[in-house]
């Protein structure tokens, strides 16, 4: 069986746009069905997957994924006609009661959320696909993303995220086959709605930037606010929590853009930040304390459920999944003796549920780990070249011959202080550059951080930058067992205290790094170069951030590549095996 698994809701922006005209751009962020995505899966088999925003550099779209569609099937070698199905990652069908409380919700439904308007939508757009088109519940797309990825036939599994029709988080007992939901905690009480408010009060975008926090919060004092979001996340049985905050009166417009809790803010936490504002402390003080919390409810949900189940292996999907701080108090808790995030925890991913949980119907899925998620499109030679004709007067290529060739050519430029783009192979699926798309410095370089941030990135100084170490030292330079394997970015470890300051680049605030460990087995040609780097310093470990500029999409292309080289601070760029420089 063949299944393309689709997210994003297509109509959700649109249709706020014109029933409230005249808000800010950062207002119509306020919606469900962002991060559209397309993930082909065969017999069980994931072929290929990649989010609509690689494809039409619009980051965080809902549109129709058609271009993903399309680069999907173009990786595998097939024609739409050969998909015997399009699963969507959203099914508010069975919601249609709840959305007709109020006119406004009446009239979201009809226009918006009803899968009759995604399936006319989609055939509009497809007007050849002739296969069924079905509709996954939300939590159960993000939920089997991560169990039939995982390995575990048996396990816990917990989605946390904004809003999934109607709820912000679900738990469910994976084993025998199937998914077993038992506990659901409403979208009215959603922890991570809560944490898209406050980064909108902080100054930044909702359902884009809560990662910002994240990196913000080891810089202020968690106890300054912690009445406040001790009173705001209010812990409660079962492993749940109520947020009482997102239940404050208010007409149906204001609802819809949370004005009564940003009001709540305003008046009992601190003046909302203009997004040009200056950060001041009480900012990473709100973001230390809203972190904290956060890392509180996760571990008393999970810690909950793990008990009452005696599941001792936990996976994790949703947005919220992605926050690496709150994955590494769960770790150090130590009531699971493994924990798995899938790489594409968001709503990109829920693409992968959706067409494995479809596929899981019919006995399909072998249920294996997956591997470092190279799923997206990859590019020719002459693709390549074509790009390299393109921008000739304004660059010089070097063919170097051999990955061998490519590693040892990086290898010395980054350990001589520059600053290095590496593009090969299938792009990554998910959030995180591990080793494709990726830029590249020293981490041994105090210097590196401020030089990346400001020169290449043009990103916010106070984000950090992540370490990618082979597997085999990972010990050697953070607190974690010998040949831990943690690939995807997605936890916090402590640096060595006596590695901290020569590795100021990739070292946090709080002495913490989001580690990617690197293996030949899963990723070899990132393996080769991290070697190549380790015979000239002794340290298998480069600095590594997305190929991206601030507001840019991951590079997807050979062309957008070198587009973004020539249009900041990267002093070089390999693609494939050819050496590029700026003339």
């Amino acid at each position: 069986m063949r299944v393309i698994g689709v997210s994003g809701i297509p109509r959700a922006v649109p249709f706020k746009r014109r029933r409230w005209p005249g808000l800010s751009e950062r207002e119509y962020r306020i919606a469900q069905g962002h991060d559209s995505a397309a993930v082909l899966v065969a017999d069980g088999e994931i072929l290929a997957a990649v989010a609509e925003e690689r494809i039409s550099r619009e980051k965080h779209t809902g549109a129709l994924p058609l271009g993903a569609i399309g680069a999907c099937l173009t990786q595998a070698g097939m024609e739409l006609s050969d998909v015997q199905e399009i699963a969507h990652s959203f099914d508010h069908a069975s919601y249609r009661a709840l959305y007709s409380l109020t006119e406004t919700a009446r009239e979201l439904y009809r226009e918006v959320l009803a899968p009759e308007i995604f399936d006319a939508d989609l055939r509009l757009a497809l007007p050849r696909f002739g296969g069924a088109i079905t509709h996954v519940d939300h939590h159960l797309a993000h939920a089997a993303s991560a169990h039939l990825t995982s390995g575990w036939e048996e396990c816990l599994v917990v989605v946390i995220d904004g809003m999934g029709e109607a709820h912000g988080a679900s738990v469910y007992r994976a084993g025998a086959g199937a998914l077993e939901p038992i506990h659901r905690i409403s979208a009215a009480d959603s922890i991570g709605i809560l944490y898209s408010i406050v980064t909108l009060h902080l100054g930044f975008d909702f359902n884009a930037d809560e990662y910002k926090i994240m990196g913000l919060a080891p810089y202020g004092d968690p106890h300054r606010f912690q009445s406040f979001f001790a009173d705001a996340v209010r812990l409660t049985e079962h492993g749940a929590w109520s947020i009482p905050a997102l239940k404050l009166a208010g007409s149906p417009a204001e609802r819809e853009r949370h004005l009564p809790a940003r009001r709540m803010l305003q008046e009992r936490l601190l003046p909302e930040r203009a997004p040009d504002g200056p950060l001041a402390p009480e900012h990473s003080d709100v973001a230390a304390a809203l972190q904290a919390r956060l890392d509180q409810a996760v571990l008393h949900l999970c810690r909950h459920h793990g008990r009452q189940t005696g599941l001792r292996r936990l996976a994790l999907a949703g947005g919220v999944a992605l926050n690496t701080t709150a994955n590494a108090r769960l770790a150090a808790d130590g009531g699971f003796d493994e924990i798995y995030v899938q790489p594409a925890a968001a709503d990109d991913g829920s693409a992968l549920g959706a067409a494995l949980h479809r596929c899981s119907l019919h006995g399909e899925v072998p249920n294996r780990r997956s591997p470092t998620p190279f799923y997206g499109p990859g590019h020719t030679e002459s693709e390549i070249e074509r790009a390299l004709s393109r921008v000739q007067a304004h660059t010089r290529a070097t063919p170097l011959g051999s990955l061998g060739d490519a590693c040892e050519a990086a290898a010395e430029l980054i350990c001589q202080g520059r600053v290095v783009a590496w593009y090969r192979g299938r792009m990554e699926f998910g959030p995180r550059a591990l080793g494709h798309r990726s830029i590249l410095a020293d981490p041994g370089r105090p210097e590196m951080r401020d030089r990346v941030n400001e020169l290449v990135k043009l990103r916010e100084a106070f984000r950090p930058f992540a370490p990618a170490v082979s597997v085999e030292q990972v010990d050697r330079w953070f607190e974690v067992p010998p040949a831990t394997e943690l690939p995807y970015m997605t936890v916090n470890v402590s640096v060595r205290p006596e590695h901290r300051q020569t590795l100021a680049a990739v070292t946090h605030v709080d002495g913490s790094a989001r580690v990617q460990t690197v293996s030949a087995a899963d990723n070899g040609d990132f393996h080769a170069l991290l070697r190549a780097v380790g015979r000239r310093t002794g340290r298998e470990m480069v600095l590594n951030t997305s190929f991206n500029v601030k507001g840019q999409a991951i590079v997807d292309t050979p062309e957008q590549a070198l587009q973004t080289f020539l249009g900041c601070g990267i002093e070089a760029l390999f693609l494939e095996n050819t050496l590029v420089l700026g003339t």
